[in-house]
Formats: C-alpha cells, sequence, structure tokens
C-alpha cells in the first residue's frame, strides 16, 4: 500500500524526506542487552506509480541498510506514522461507479451519456476525473526524489507500459461480447484511446513534477507559485499551442469511405470545409491532425457525433441517419485525439497542483481553502468561457470543458477529504476505497469488456448458449 503525507498536524523535514517505517526482525523478546541487525526500510519517492488509471496505489522503493536496535528504537520514536490519504482512494472508486454507470446506463438514459457534441453530462466527468488523480497522486510520489535520472526512466517504462496495455485492451483486438473471434488488421489498428491518453497525461506530468520545479521553501500560497512557475509555465504554453491550432488552422476540404458491403465498392463522401477556427464536428482542426498525422482508418469508428439531431432520428441517442443528413455524419472521428491529449496533460498538471498544496500546506483549513479557490476559479473561468463561444465540449477537449471538469474535480476531492481523512467516515466509503485501489483492474475486465468476453468464451452446445446470454447481456 503507497504511503502518502501525514493527515494529521505536524512538521516534516523538507531535507530528509518522508518519515521511515522500521521493521525490526526480533524472535527473542527477553534480550534487549544485544545488539540486533534489524533492516530499515526507507521510503522514497523515486518510483512512480505502477499505473495511472489506479496511479496513487504504487508502492515506494524500499532501500535496506542495517542499524544497531538502539539507534532503532530511537529513530522510530522520532519519525511520525504515515498514514495514506483514503480520499483520494474514494474518489478514484467513486469515478469508477461513475464509469460502470453510464457504460451500463448510458444506452437506456441517454441523458448520462456523452453529450453528441456541446454540453457536460455525467459521462463527460469520468476521463478528466481521472486524469486529475494522475496529477494529485504523481505529486505526492514524487514530493522526494533520491536520482532524478532513475525516477524518469521508471517513468518512461511505466508510461510506455500503460500506453502497449491501451492498445492492446482498445486497438480493436478483441471484436466484442457477441464475437468468439479475436486479432486486429495493424492497418486498421486504432491508435487513441483511454489508456493512451491517460499514458500521455501521466508521462508529461511525471516529468514535469521531475524536472520542473524549484529550491524554494513554501510559507504561502505566492510561494508555491514560485516554487513551481515553470510547471505553470508549461501549462500556459500547452494552452496556448492548443488554442492556436484549434483557431488557428486551415480545414481544408476532405472525403471519406464507407463500405457498403463485403461485395460492393466501398461509397465516398465529400465534407466541404475550407474554413478556420470552426469547432462544429466536420470542420475542426482536432479532427483534422488526427486524419494527417493517424490516417482515417486508425480512427474511432462509431463517432459521438452521430448521435446529434442531424445525423440520428433518435438523437440523442444513435439511430437511423434522417433523410437529409450532413455527409459526415458517418466519418471516423476519435474522441482521445492527438490534439485535445494537449488539454488532457493541463489537466494532470491541474491535479498536480493540487497535490503540492498537500505537500506543503499541513493545516486542514489551509488545504481546504486553497482547494476551494482553485476550484471555483476553474469553474467560473469554464462556465465564462462557454457563455461567450468556447463551448464545454469533450470531443475537442475546449479549454472552457478542462477548467469546468478539473474544477469540479478539486470541489469533489475536497469534499470527499473533508469527510473521510479529516472527519473520519470511513466506513461508509470502504467499497469505493477498494474499488480506487484496484481501479485499473477493474477498468480492464469491466470497462473494456475483457470479463464478459471471457465469459462468453463458455458455452453448451453453441455459443449463444453462455453465461452472459442467460441473464440477458449480450443478447
Amino acid at each position: 500500500m503507497a504511503l502518502y503525507e501525514p493527515i494529521k498536524v505536524h512538521e516534516v523535514d523538507e531535507e530528509h524526506g518522508m518519515a521511515d517505517s522500521v521493521i525490526i526482525n526480533n524472535t527473542n523478546k527477553n534480550v534487549n542487552d544485544v545488539e540486533m541487525a534489524v533492516r530499515i526500510c526507507k521510503f522514497t519517492s523515486s518510483a512512480p506509480p505502477n499505473d495511472a488509471v489506479s496511479d496513487a496505489t504504487a508502492y515506494s522503493h524500499l532501500e535496506a541498510t542495517a542499524l544497531p536496535l538502539s539507534k532503532v528504537r530511537h529513530h522510530h520514536q522520532q519519525q511520525p506514522q504515515q498514514q495514506r490519504l483514503v480520499s483520494l482512494d474514494v474518489f478514484r472508486g467513486l469515478t469508477v461507479v461513475l464509469m460502470i454507470l453510464v457504460d451500463e446506463a448510458g444506452g437506456l438514459v441517454p441523458a448520462i451519456n456523452h453529450a453528441p457534441w456541446n454540453g457536460l453530462t455525467l459521462a463527460d466527468l469520468v476521463m478528466p476525473f481521472f486524469l486529475f488523480m494522475v496529477g494529485v497522486s504523481l505529486s505526492l510520489v514524487y514530493k522526494k526524489l533520491s536520482c532524478r535520472a532513475i525516477a524518469t526512466k521508471k517513468a518512461l517504462l511505466r508510461g510506455l507500459k500503460l500506453l502497449a496495455l491501451g492498445l492492446f485492451l482498445q486497438g480493436g483486438f478483441f471484436h466484442g461480447i457477441k464475437e468468439l473471434t479475436f486479432g486486429v488488421d495493424i492497418a486498421k489498428m486504432r491508435w487513441m484511446g483511454i489508456l493512451q491518453r491517460i499514458a500521455i497525461g501521466y508521462l508529461v506530468a511525471a516529468l514535469c513534477e521531475i524536472w520542473l520545479k524549484g529550491d524554494e521553501t513554501v510559507t504561502s500560497g505566492s510561494s508555491l507559485l514560485r516554487k513551481y512557475k515553470l510547471q505553470l509555465v508549461m501549462a500556459v504554453m500547452i494552452t496556448v499551442t492548443y488554442l492556436s491550432l484549434l483557431y488557428g488552422l486551415h480545414v481544408p476540404d476532405w472525403e471519406y469511405q464507407v463500405s457498403t458491403g463485403p461485395s460492393s465498392a466501398p461509397k465516398t463522401f465529400s465534407v466541404k470545409c475550407g474554413v478556420r477556427g470552426d469547432t462544429g464536428p466536420a470542420c475542426n482542426a482536432v479532427g483534422m491532425i488526427d486524419r494527417k498525422l493517424l490516417g482515417l482508418q486508425h480512427l474511432y469508428r462509431r463517432p459521438i457525433y452521430s448521435r446529434t439531431a442531424q445525423c440520428s432520428i433518435n438523437s440523442p441517442d444513435y439511430g437511423r441517419l434522417p433523410a437529409h443528413a450532413p455527409s459526415w455524419c458517418q466519418a471516423p472521428f476519435d474522441p482521445e485525439g492527438v490534439l485535445s491529449s494537449l488539454m488532457a496533460i493541463v489537466t494532470c498538471l491541474v491535479g498536480l497542483h493540487y497535490g503540492h498544496i498537500i505537500n506543503h500546506f499541513k493545516d486542514h483549513r489551509n488545504r481546504v481553502l486553497h482547494w476551494t479557490i482553485s476550484s471555483t476559479s476553474l469553474v467560473v473561468l469554464g462556465l465564462a468561457l462557454d457563455l461567450f463561444g468556447m463551448h464545454i465540449n469533450k470531443a475537442l477537449y475546449t479549454f472552457s470543458y478542462m477548467c469546468m471538469t478539473a474544477g469540479s474535480a478539486g470541489i469533489i476531492f475536497a469534499g470527499i477529504y473533508l469527510m473521510v481523512d479529516v472527519c473520519g467516515y470511513r466506513r461508509p466509503t470502504i467499497v469505493l476505497e477498494w474499488m480506487g485501489k484496484h481501479a485499473l483492474a477493474i477498468f480492464v475486465l469491466i470497462a473494456c469488456n475483457l470479463l464478459p468476453v471471457i465469459l462468453h468464451g463458455f458455452y453448451w452446445g453453441k455459443p449463444q448458449n453462455n453465461v452472459l446470454t442467460l441473464i440477458g447481456i449480450g443478447k
């Protein structure tokens, strides 16, 4: 279990890092005068999380040394006991529950499903909440570094592992719970996805936390900003780059093909654009960059905008095309594209800031005050931007969407922190805490349909006779 900054108010030596946990291997309790060699497992902060969905469940790197028993006892008495930040696990578990809810009930209740284009629903909160928690966790894990080079190497390896896992689970290798087949044509493999986006955000945020922080002592909000001013500059640069490309790139006309059958030639559709700064479904720079860099054949083939009123007679749910549907309705579009992932990185950097508050402010009131100010400012800014034309849009991951969702995550996190870590109401959230500690496993088994695919593979007589169809799933 990962160890985080103690919740109770106390001083921690900023030069020597986190407290040591002493493990005394003494089998004879009556021998008090014998000097015994013991192992002191010093929990350093050089190791990043094992994954980014369950990003705070990492184990710290262990460095073993030997000390006499008398020194161990004296050392143990001086060090405060470490306590896990339970609110982060609970928040992650709550997000996992929300993810399962919208995945399973979104088709029945379209109002909680992803917004067809502009707007914000429950489903639109899941991704940024996970990204926000990635940032918070990284600030805790990397509070003290023994070696930046080693930490960088581990961050790169874990980012690549998460990216590979995303390609395996969401690249098209599994064909769904109704088909007992697997395998993917690399020429049509989907390159981007949920885990891939989290891997990108995790990797950039980890490198920022490892390399871009000063040596100033934090005593106030302004000194906190000065210590991490390079991270703030990075967030501003990424945001400016995103906005410049979104509103500055010229989007030309383009076309795509739709297969009409195994023996028929594909049908070609032309989309007229020739505009700059458009944020509609057809002619935005996000889609254009993905088509140029990734290729149409590597994009998500069930675009979210096919649920709009222009493209579905059952809007906001999926349905048949209306009689005069525009030509772009069936065009592939990846909601986790390249350009939109820039703002996902900024969400991770916002999470880093919230974690820095935990590291440098030991009083509950100060922590909640700083979180509240930051969260309220982000929400107000997001609403104002939406009001003045920069619409909240998950598919494009607009700046207003980032502000609104990151601010909402901060408000919920502060509320859970007050309830669980300050007031001690842990028992009602024990299930959420457990789910938060195993978030990646739950995501892989349930959200990626891995468990249903496995269960569907065991049948009697014919594939249609299986456990899933018996309980009404996959019919």
